[in-house]
């Protein structure tokens, strides 16, 4: 159920890409890029089916089978687009979202596990879903968002799935960004926006009572109430006030009072927290770091389990993607940095292992390549993390003079982590490095790092990518003559700043779906993000405050400085980066007579989903660094 909240959640998006040495056998493209064979494997509460996405028509779908049983049903035909997530809500009947064209304005719709009685719940044209609870232990219900009376703003809803009808259970007053309910499904939380900058925590005992205010502090620190204890009077919060680090803690929701720090990690911030609804008791925290999760449990049972799952799958990086209300029958993902993962059920009482399928099969773990955490010291001191992944027969010790990729991530405000990544095991297939760098802004290494990236587009956030390079070429691994630049969203924007700004370190680059000009881009978020537009402000630039910055650090401005050719790539219904960002780069460049091939979607958003599309894409750039790159 995790996966669609954090699919109608997600703001950002992380992209990458491939190429191979001569020597080493091509895997094809396709392998690296065409749909799982299956994935996203979800248990019903009670334990008798599971599901699971696949392709039907090149489209993933849903499918559902009883365990222990070969058969498959399909429940859903769509050939348009790929469904974006689902969840089950309950024994007999499945939740599923998908957007149009890429828009993301997800709808919400349901099935039943043998695909009769279809339902479109929010199909509303350009109103997007979110969920706010899935209300677990009510069979027929569930708690949603819906911007439907006020394109920016979500008013929730209480969705009867039996017969559709919409119960309204409070309006948005125009500054709620997020609500929150108790374990009885109550509205008792709302998250709100106050003077631009500051946000807000309103709390109300129980659901006929008003909300008021009970904290409110400067975007920048971090109160957020994780979830409620099991008797529903204080919460488990994650806070980084009166710390770098975000720390767990029992709190006080009435007052916003820290009772007791329950977990803080030196160096990362919390970024997972597990409950037990069976057991009603917090079971465990983690954090993402450098290589992996690390956990802490609160619960020794809970431990255990966990240790007997890795004295089966060693080796590998383990995590319980869903379970029954038992919580007894689990599904199991088994994944590292060398395969796409594999899926297992876990009969906890039994201690039994099952093995369900491979996400891709076609994928040999034995033809890939680790990634190897690395770090770097930035000029002004600071130690970056990074990832650098190297073609089949190199090692950190043996590689010289190789070309390479260097790929910044999206966001800014996001991270990269270890694992499995197909676009850089195609690159390294096809005989480029890669490397990957948690910049400063990155998010999970606390408030301090993060905030020394805002209003810095384009400088020391780009000084800190610039200094990965030059790590790599005095490292001697690097052939300063063949180092490309690649990235998607910000990671766009960082690949234009790059041969804007350093012109004569990268030997050509691909802009996917980037940013171009800082002053276009503000004009043109979605409606949802505009009342979080003083704090991009603050983030970002203000258009009139820091209008010179801003033109400064705008690629679109100064596309004279740029020597390398350039490849962009960009959806045409892109609800972030408008495809206007791409355009206008594209004519400046051709005005100037700079080399720049294009390519545009017209069924895409914000990165392209679409099997033929990713193919096109990939296609297109292997093509373009071969050309660029290539001795």
């Amino acid at each position: 159920m995790k996966t669609l909240k954090h699919i109608l959640a997600a703001t950002t998006l992380l992209v990458t890409l491939g190429f191979a040495s001569e020597a080493n056998a091509q895997v094809p493209l396709e392998n690296f890029f065409k749909n799982p064979e299956k994935a996203g494997y979800q248990i019903s509460p009670d334990g008798k089916y599971f599901s699971y996405m696949a392709p039907y028509e090149n489209r993933l779908n849903l499918f559902v089978q009883e365990v222990g049983s070969d058969k498959a049903t399909r429940i859903t035909s769509e050939t348009v687009r790929d469904l974006a997530g689902s969840m089950w809500a309950n024994g007999h009947r499945i939740l599923y979202i998908k957007d149009t064209a890429g828009d993301e304005n997800f709808q919400l719709y349901g099935v039943n596990v043998d695909g009769t009685d279809p339902k479109a719940y929010t199909a509303f044209p350009k109103v997007r879903t979110t969920i706010i609870d899935p209300l677990e232990n009510i069979d027929s219900l569930v708690i949603i968002g819906l911007n439907k009376r006020n394109p920016q703003v979500f008013d929730p809803y209480r969705l009867n799935l039996n017969n559709g009808e919409l119960t309204q259970l409070a309006e948005n007053p125009g500054n709620i960004q997020g609500w929150m309910t108790d374990h009885n499904g109550k509205l008792r939380v709302a998250l709100a926006i106050v003077d631009g900058v500051n946000t807000q925590i309103l709390y109300r005992e129980t659901e006929e009572q008003p909300f008021r205010p009970v904290l409110t502090t400067n975007f920048k620190e971090t109160v957020s109430f994780a979830t409620f204890t099991p008797d529903n009077k204080m919460v488990y919060a994650l806070t980084n006030i009166g710390r770098d680090k975000t720390a767990l803690v029992l709190m006080d929701p009435a007052t916003c009072e820290e009772k007791e720090v329950l977990y803080t990690n030196d160096k990362y911030d919390i970024s997972g927290l597990g409950y037990s609804e069976l057991k009603k008791k917090l079971i465990s925290v983690s954090c993402t770091g450098h290589k992996g999760t690390i956990r802490h449990y609160f619960d020794k049972d809970e431990e255990a389990i966990r240790t007997k799952l890795e004295q089966k799958l060693e080796g590998y990086d383990i995590n319980t993607t869903s379970e029954d209300k038992s919580e007894n029958i689990r599904i199991i993902y088994a994944g590292g940095d060398r395969t796409y993962g594999t899926y297992y059920t876990y009969n906890v009482k039994e201690d039994k292992l099952t093995k369900i399928a491979d996400l891709a099969p076609w994928i040999k773990e034995e033809d890939m390549v680790p990634m190897h955490p690395i770090t770097y010291t930035s000029r002004d001191g600071l130690t970056i993390e990074g990832y650098l992944t190297l073609p089949k027969g190199y090692t950190m010790e043996n590689a010289k003079n190789l070309p390479v990729v260097v790929n910044p991530h999206g966001g800014p405000w996001a991270r990269d982590s270890w694992g499995y990544n197909p676009e850089v095991q195609f690159l390294a297939n096809r005989g480029y490095a890669v490397l990957q760098m948690n910049f400063r802004a990155s998010t999970g290494y606390g408030r301090k790092f993060t905030e020394l990236g805002y209003k810095q587009w384009g400088q020391t956030m780009q000084n800190d990518i610039t200094d990965g390079v030059e790590w790599l070429i005095k490292k001697g691994i690097a052939d300063p003559k063949r180092v490309a630049i690649y990235g998607g969203s910000y990671g766009g924007y960082a690949t234009l700043a790059g041969v804007t700004f350093t012109p004569d370190l990268y030997a050509c680059a691909i802009d996917y779906v980037g940013v171009s000009n800082l002053f276009t881009f503000m004009q043109t978020i979605p409606p949802y993000w505009k009342p979080l537009l003083d704090m991009m402000y603050e983030m970002v630039g203000d258009p009139v405050k820091d209008k010179e910055m801003m033109e400064k650090y705008s690629p679109v401005f100064h596309v004279d400085q740029i020597k390398a050719p350039l490849f962009i790539a960009q959806g045409a219904n892109d609800p972030r980066v408008n495809k206007a960002e791409s355009d206008q780069m594209v004519e400046a460049l051709k005005k100037r007579g700079i080399e720049v091939e294009y390519m545009v979607k017209d069924n895409e958003g914000h990165g392209f989903h679409n099997e033929e599309n990713k193919f096109d894409f990939y296609r297109a750039m292997e093509k373009f660094l071969d050309a660029h790159l290539k001795k």
